[in-house]
């Protein structure tokens, strides 16, 4: 006979364990997306607490007196799930600030897209290097690799035991800016060089031909030369994904350290 029976401290603790683990999926890349259906995160948040409160054994936590101290540790593991997953889903929008870039070159930033994923309006190749570099990454391993370091936080950070140091997060956040232009950069570099070119080469012709509008003939060109750059750089996508996976890494491994 299955004896289901649990006491108080039981349940408090795999409450705790739930709450860390459902706020991680609300925000973390791929199993955050709004066309996630709720049912499924809330099932997968319920099944990996449950797995994960077999496996930590025995199961303590930080001592509490009051009902308020029992509250302070369910909010302390909600935002340590959010930090942690934020580090993953910033990481993401880095191609969305490549694309916000590639059609201000070549003139079609005034045209923008509903992404039903985000529920924000978006570029149009910012939402084709989104989801192409989501399944590469995807591909890669990445929703096993973010569900595997959720599961080593709490080797690190026991339940209840995370500790917020300010400066480390604010360390890591200031890297990451960094990291973020460069990395968009690479990626939308090789129209930024041709739109360039594309440029300079309508200039001397402004001035050879000054009977021509450049204006209006540029315009149809710039969209012609950044679509066919777009279709040619598209075996370069695998390196931005690699980049994009190598940055949500250290990101996640930042933050962590962060909380310890």
């Amino acid at each position: 006979m299955i004896d289901l029976s649990f006491s108080m401290s039981e349940l408090e603790f795999f409450l705790l364990i739930l709450v860390r683990v459902t706020c991680f999926i609300y925000i973390a890349p791929f199993y955050g997306m709004s066309n996630t259906p709720g049912r499924v995160k809330i099932g997968l948040g319920f099944l990996i607490s449950v797995l994960m409160y077999y496996v930590m054994v025995p199961h303590e936590m930080s001592v509490y007196n009051t009902l308020l101290g029992f509250t302070a540790l369910i909010l302390k593991e909600a935002v340590s799930g959010m930090i942690i997953g934020l580090g993953a889903q910033l990481c993401t929008m880095i191609v969305n600030f490549a694309g916000s870039l590639i059609d201000m070159e070549i003139g079609l930033s005034m045209m923008n897209e509903f992404d039903p994923t985000t529920k924000q309006s978006m570029s149009i190749s910012g939402v084709y290097y989104q989801y192409m570099v989501m399944l590469m990454l995807i591909i890669s391993g990445m929703h096993r690799y973010i569900l595997r370091a959720l599961i080593d936080t709490y080797t690190l950070i026991p339940v209840g035991g995370a500790v917020f140091h300010a400066n480390r997060l604010l360390q890591n956040m200031l890297s990451f800016m960094s990291d973020y232009l460069i990395v968009g950069f690479r990626i939308c570099l090789p129209v930024f060089v041709v739109t360039m070119m594309v440029n300079a080469i309508l200039g001397i012709l402004a001035k050879v031909a000054p009977q021509m509008n450049m204006f209006a003939v540029g315009i149809q060109i710039k969209i012609l030369v950044g679509l066919s750059v777009l279709f040619l750089t598209v075996g370069m996508l695998p390196g931005a994904s690699d980049f994009i996976f190598t940055e949500m890494k250290r990101m996640m491994v930042g933050f962590v350290e962060g909380l310890m």
